[in-house]
C-alpha cells in the first residue's frame, strides 16, 4: 500500500484511492504509486473490476505545477516517460474500470479519468484540460484519449481554450457517462463495477482488448483481432457454462467461475 495512493479490495472490486490532500496533485510520488496500484489491480485474480477515486471533495486537480515549474527540457524528457506510464497502466488494466469524479478533474486528473472505461461524475464536478494556459499541452494522454472519446473538434475546443466543463456539458458531449449527486458518486461507480464481480473474466478482458486495440488500427485489422479473441474464448470454462446455461435455463442465469 502506498503513502498517497491506496488499493482496497472488497467483494472483487478494487478501489484505487488517491489521497494527497487538498487537491490530489499528481506529483512524481503519486504517479509511481498509481502505477504500482494499477499493476497490482491488474494482476490480482481476486479483482474483477476497478474504481478510481479521489475522495469526496476532489478527484485530482492536475499535475503538481510547483514541482514542474523549474524543470527543463532534458529533465522533462526523462520525467514524461513514467508520467505517461502511470496513466497507461490504468488504461491497460484488462478489467472494467470506472472513474468516480468529484470536485475537479483537471489536466492530469482529467487524463486519469479518460484512462478509465467509463466516468461517473458529481453534478457539481468540473473537468478540463487547461494546460494551454500554462504554455504547454496535455502530456499524459489528453490529446489522444480525449479526441478518441468525444471527437477531434470538441477535443480541440477544450484543449485550445483550456476552459472548464461542467458536469451537464460533459455528459452532453460524452466526456462523462453518468451524473449523480456528489454523495452518490462513489456508490454509483462501485455499483457499476460490482456488476462484473462474478462475470466471465476472460470474455470481459477480450471485449475490452478488442475495443481498445481496434480503435488504434484500421477496420480490417480490428475485425481480425476480434475474430481471434472471439474464437479463443471457446477454450474457456465460462464459455461452456454460459452457453449450457442459456440452452437449459434461458439468458442471464449463468454462474461464471472466471476461467
Amino acid at each position: 500500500m502506498g503513502e498517497l495512493v491506496r488499493l482496497d479490495v472488497e467483494r472483487a472490486v478494487a478501489t484505487i484511492r488517491l489521497d494527497r490532500p487538498p487537491m490530489n496533485a499528481l506529483n512524481s510520488q503519486v504517479q509511481a504509486e498509481l502505477h504500482a496500484a494499477a499493476t497490482e489491480a491488474a494482476e490480482r485474480a481476486d479483482v474483477r473490476a476497478v474504481v478510481v477515486y479521489g475522495g469526496e471533495k476532489v478527484f485530482a486537480a492536475g499535475a503538481d505545477i510547483k514541482e514542474m515549474a523549474e524543470v527543463g527540457y532534458t529533465e522533462m524528457v526523462d520525467r514524461s516517460v513514467p508520467l505517461q506510464a502511470a496513466f497507461t497502466s490504468v488504461a491497460r488494466i484488462a478489467k472494467p474500470t470506472v472513474a468516480a469524479v468529484t470536485g475537479y478533474a483537471l489536466g492530469g486528473g482529467c487524463e486519469l479519468a479518460l484512462a478509465c472505461d467509463v466516468r461517473v461524475a458529481a453534478d457539481d464536478a468540473q473537468l478540463g484540460q487547461p494546460e494551454i494556459l500554462l504554455g504547454v499541452i496535455p502530456g499524459a494522454g489528453g490529446t489522444q484519449r480525449l479526441a478518441r472519446l468525444i471527437g477531434p473538434a470538441k477535443a480541440k475546443d477544450l484543449i485550445f481554450t483550456g476552459r472548464l466543463v461542467g458536469a451537464g456539458e460533459a455528459l452532453r458531449i460524452g466526456l462523462v457517462d453518468q451524473v449523480v449527486a456528489p454523495a452518490e458518486v462513489y456508490t454509483t461507480a462501485r455499483a457499476w463495477a460490482g456488476r462484473f464481480a462474478h462475470g466471465p473474466a476472460y470474455a470481459l478482458r477480450a471485449a475490452k482488448e478488442a475495443i481498445d486495440r481496434g480503435l488504434e488500427t484500421d477496420l480490417d485489422t480490428g475485425l481480425e483481432l476480434e475474430r481471434h479473441l472471439f474464437t479463443a474464448l471457446f477454450a474457456t470454462e465460462d464459455r461452456t457454462i454460459g452457453m449450457r446455461s442459456f440452452v437449459e435455463q434461458g439468458p442471464g442465469k449463468a454462474r461464471f467461475v472466471g476461467r
